[in-house]
């Protein structure tokens, strides 16, 4: 723990830093190669809301859940909107609750959520996120365990965000973009072979299938490769930010609507079961 009264924790190994704040979503505060954010980074103090972090986990669902209703085995639920002015609901619960730490030693950090059906999401559950910091890499794993009387729709992911610098370029092998309406909702699947562009060229909030990783990110600091146990991925490039984001994730947005939503990723957990999931970064300094 961080000696000010903010409630963060730090890993550090080699030239490596990571910060994190389980009370704001669990989330990434900063991940630095010594001064230099590898992630979009600010001190742990500073960061008032999980959407400004660098990083936060995403769960039980990723992305977009249309219009914050949804059928499950013969029943009607309902969630809350969560983003803005967006009539969806987004990302999931995980990064609007507090977690806490249960473990840490000098190289592993574990946080844990445990949520209670309501109002954000209809079935309870818990969560626990380890972050392993080594010199070259870090790594977190997610465990989410089914703590209610039913089975439930659950997806998993993260939401990285990079910082956008004068020479980042993407290079990601792909299989299938989604094509979505003004409100980010999945319309139809188009071929995407891969995405091999300068981040500044590029133009994306979209969700992609058949993700093979790594991931590629190079700019005139680093080379990373983001490689992950998920086989989907949503890329967003904004031109008027001074970031990009490259999410693992294990299904498409909005599949809880579609047709089959476990072809599309989504697993049904029964009750007591648990599914995990892993992203890792490995960085190399240019």
């Amino acid at each position: 723990m961080t000696e000010s009264s903010t409630p963060s924790f730090e890993l550090h190994a080699g030239a490596l830093r990571l910060a994190l704040r389980p009370d704001l979503g669990g989330c990434i505060a900063g991940l630095w190669h010594r001064d230099t954010p590898i992630l979009r980074s600010c001190e742990p103090p500073a960061l008032t809301a999980p959407r400004s972090s660098g990083c936060f986990a995403l769960l039980p669902y990723s992305n977009r859940l249309g219009h914050c209703h949804f059928r499950w085995k013969g029943h009607d639920y309902t969630t809350q909107r969560n983003f803005g002015d967006s009539p969806h609901s987004v990302h999931g619960v995980g990064w609007t609750q507090p977690w806490e730490i249960t473990s840490s030693s000098a190289v592993e950090v574990v946080l844990r959520l445990r949520h209670a059906a309501g109002e954000a999401w209809p079935f309870s559950f818990e969560a626990s996120q380890y972050f392993t910091l080594t010199p070259e890499s870090m790594r977190v794993q997610l465990v989410f365990t089914n703590t209610a009387a039913v089975a439930q729709p659950v997806g998993l992911g993260w939401h990285p965000y990079f910082p956008k610098r004068e020479r980042s370029r993407l290079h990601i092998e792909l299989g299938e973009r989604w094509e979505s309406d003004a409100t980010g909702l999945p319309t139809r699947r188009v071929a995407q072979p891969g995405i091999d562009s300068d981040v500044s060229h590029l133009d994306f909030d979209h969700c992609f299938d058949g993700f093979r990783g790594p991931a590629r990110i190079r700019d005139e600091k680093f080379s990373l490769q983001l490689s992950s146990s998920l086989n989907h991925l949503v890329v967003f490039t904004p031109q008027d930010k001074d970031f990009f984001c490259v999410e693992p994730v294990s299904h498409v947005n909005n599949a809880i609507h579609m047709a089959d939503p476990l072809a599309h990723g989504l697993q049904s957990v029964a009750p007591g079961e648990s599914i995990e999931a892993w992203m890792k970064l490995d960085i190399a300094v240019v």
